[in-house]
């Protein structure tokens, strides 16, 4: 299994399973910047009810695993469940719950449907200016550089 096979299976299970989200980290990144290498597909998601990621990470049970733990991501400073491909070589998804942080609900309320050129496929994004936003709080060297690849695709 390829990464697109992967994410697109993952975006799969999250439009069948009826939960609200969005598409963030380098795969946003790139659908508005450049593109860069990534084993990973991370989504925001909206819990409205303690069912919605049992839903989800459900739809997903046939490809990828789930830990029982969940993960306070230091981060972002919400709450994060990892899963992992049963297939080979391994990809990571990682959902990471709506928290009540005023930017990220706002850039939650902004999210738009938008072509992902490496998926060939539609789904939920943050806006350009949100990814940069996040990539600069984030301030990492790799987010800097995919806020600047961002800049540099959309300023043009």
């Amino acid at each position: 299994m390829t990464l697109v096979e992967f994410a697109i299976r993952v975006l799969d299970a999250a439009d069948s399973a009826g939960v609200n989200f969005m598409v963030v980290g380098a795969i946003a990144a790139g659908a508005h910047g450049i593109p860069r290498a990534t084993r990973d597909l991370d989504l925001l998601v909206e819990v409205v009810s303690g069912k919605d990621l049992d839903r989800l990470i459900g739809r997903m049970d046939d490809f990828a695993g789930f830990g029982e733990q969940t993960v306070f991501d230091t981060m972002t400073w919400g709450r994060r469940h990892v899963g992992q491909s049963r297939s080979k070589p391994p990809f990571k998804v990682e959902l990471f719950e709506l928290f009540d942080d005023p930017f990220v609900q706002s850039e939650f309320g902004r999210r738009e449907k938008v072509h992902v050129p490496l998926l060939n496929r539609t789904t939920w994004l943050p806006t350009a200016e949100d990814v940069i936003v996040q990539k600069l709080r984030w301030g990492r060297s790799k987010d800097l550089d995919d806020a600047r690849d961002v800049l540099a695709v959309q300023g043009s």
